[in-house]
């Protein structure tokens, strides 16, 4: 078993719902006992929040998750960022954008992917050229299209304006992280035929 302590820190169970306290995930889900197993891996999240990575418009996608999908809860998915300071509500509904020098850590599932600010393997490592995922996704309404491509970057056209946002970006099964070349972290999620980020709802 693998087991992470984020020690001391303000949880945001929910986007609204914040306690002092500890988070205990162990393998990829959060748990409630207060004594891990030996030699946890401990994040100290004093002064800092921990937020779901939530992803607002899925709830309206077709066969949406369940409500409480994003809780931080015992028996969720260990999925959240460790940001120092205050996180607001709206931040995490709609739009959770970090920079580099706020972010402690990532972790998706249980497995920590970025750590004071920085990835914790090379932007494009472990992605197959054959995974449908790296292609162009468009949102007509809002005029985006959002290109990934195998070596782990991305661009964004937007209103007509090529490049307008470029990065790289790292996906961890449903999750993909940004981190934009103008300097802040960014995320999003693939559900279903969709890929959803920052109230954008693309599609291939």
């Amino acid at each position: 078993m693998t087991d992470l302590i984020v020690s001391g820190a303000s949880v945001h169970g929910t986007a609204t719902d914040t306690a002092l306290g500890d988070l205990v995930s162990r393998d990829s889900t959060i748990v409630a006992e207060a004594s891990p197993a030996a030699d946890p891996a401990v994040i100290d999240g004093r002064g800092a929040s921990v937020v779901p990575l939530f992803v607002e418009t899925v709830f309206a996608a077709p066969e949406p998750p369940a409500s409480d999908a994003f809780d931080l809860a015992p028996g969720n998915p260990a999925t959240f960022a460790v940001v120092d300071g205050g996180v607001g509500p709206d931040e995490i509904r709609h739009m959770l954008v970090v920079r580099p020098e706020r972010l402690r850590a990532v972790v998706v599932d249980g497995a920590v992917i970025v750590r004071d600010g920085h990835a914790l393997r090379p932007a494009g490592v472990g992605l197959s050229s054959t995974d449908p995922r790296l292609t162009a996704w468009t949102d007509t309404r809002r005029d985006m299209t959002q290109y990934l491509t195998a070596d782990g970057r991305y661009s964004e056209t937007r209103g007509g304006r090529r490049d307008a946002w470029t990065g790289q970006f790292w996906i961890d099964r449903s999750r993909i992280t940004y981190l934009d070349d103008s300097g802040f972290w960014a995320f999003g999620q693939f559900h279903g035929d969709q890929l959803h980020h920052a109230g954008f709802v693309l599609e291939r």
